[in-house]
């Protein structure tokens, strides 16, 4: 049931990570496109001098030609031509010259073609809406370009870009969600290294405690070890920094060399198992310490591997003797 539990949880924060994932790089492709728009808004809309991609884009500001092809609001594609190209029923964006609106851009189908007063060729231009022909002829040198396409009321979304809630909610707004997001997933990244480093730590110290046990252990059976061969064999023992275990051992009283063969035996047998366990015992300390320096390096742990040094010092000196005494009763 908890590997189950565990498993659905696992596989919650999977789900959570992609739509996490999902949603940052949602934000990520706004702030850009937001960043792309507002760059083409300043440089490029409406401007008679500029274009991108061969095609300069205007804003609609009237319904002149709701009727039949575009509205206010719209934004529309016009495309640098050869004037003497155009003909009857084109729509052509152009300067106006006449004294109502003089400057300003004018986007209207061409009813005819025609020549002003003085034979310069132009054309007679007129809004569908209302039919009503343009008061001035356009002429060549104020044509701007020919109408080639519309994206429907786009032209409202680059008007709002400019303003400055349009700023905010379309640049600063996608940007600081962007910003909190990762802010949010480094803070994260960096609470989970704390605790794995923190977890490792106490994993770190337990294992220490639990050699610290060991070594005490260790430490124990060897003094015991010490007290019963000293009972048995008389000889005080020494370790370094320790002063003797003195032992006052009667003289042996006389007795047949039968029986005396049999004690030294005994004694040979009993001290060779001693031996055996006291190397066994240097080489698991040998082992422990080995392991200790080659973990992450801890006042403690300094502490741990200096008293485990000092024990098999211990030992090795009680190895000797027991060697020492093993060979005086062999020979």
């Amino acid at each position: 049931m908890d590997k189950k539990a565990e498993n659905n949880q696992t596989d919650k924060e999977k789900v959570l990570n992609i739509i996490k994932n999902v949603v940052t790089w949602l934000v990520v492709a706004a702030a850009v496109a937001m960043m792309i728009f507002t760059i083409i808004s300043a440089t490029t809309l409406d401007r008679n001098n500029r274009s991108l991609f061969g095609k300069k884009m205007f804003i609609v500001n009237s319904d002149s030609m709701k009727a039949t092809d575009f509205a206010a609001g719209d934004l529309i594609f016009v495309k640098e031509v050869d004037p003497s190209t155009l003909k009857e029923g084109d729509i052509i964006s152009y300067t106006s010259t006449n004294t109502e609106n003089f400057g300003e851009l004018i986007t209207h189908k061409i009813k005819k073609l025609t020549v002003t007063a003085s034979g310069e060729p132009g054309f007679i231009t007129y809004g569908t809406t209302t039919g009503e022909e343009d008061k001035t002829i356009v002429t060549y040198p104020y044509i701007v370009g020919k109408y080639t396409g519309k994206i429907a009321k786009m032209g409202y979304f680059f008007q709002f870009l400019k303003t400055t809630p349009g700023y905010i909610v379309c640049i600063l707004v996608p940007f600081m969600l962007l910003i909190i997001s990762q802010a949010w997933t480094s803070i994260k990244l960096f609470k989970q290294y704390k605790a794995e480093q923190n977890a490792a730590l106490e994993e770190e110290k337990s294992k220490i405690a639990a050699e610290k046990e060991e070594t005490q252990r260790m430490m124990a059976e060897l003094l015991a070890m010490k007290a019963q061969i000293e009972q048995q064999g008389g000889a005080p023992i020494t370790t370094p920094g320790t002063a003797p275990f003195q032992t006052q051992t009667p003289p042996p009283s006389p007795a047949p060399e039968a029986p005396k063969a049999n004690q030294n035996a005994e004694r040979i047998a009993s001290l060779e198992k001693d031996l055996a366990d006291v190397e066994k015992n240097i080489a698991e300390l040998r082992a422990a310490k080995e392991e200790l320096e080659a973990t992450y390096k801890t006042a403690e742990t300094e502490s741990q591997i200096s008293e485990l040094s000092v024990t098999i010092g211990k030992l090795t000196a009680v190895k000797v003797q027991i060697s020492a005494e093993l060979q005086k009763l062999k020979n």
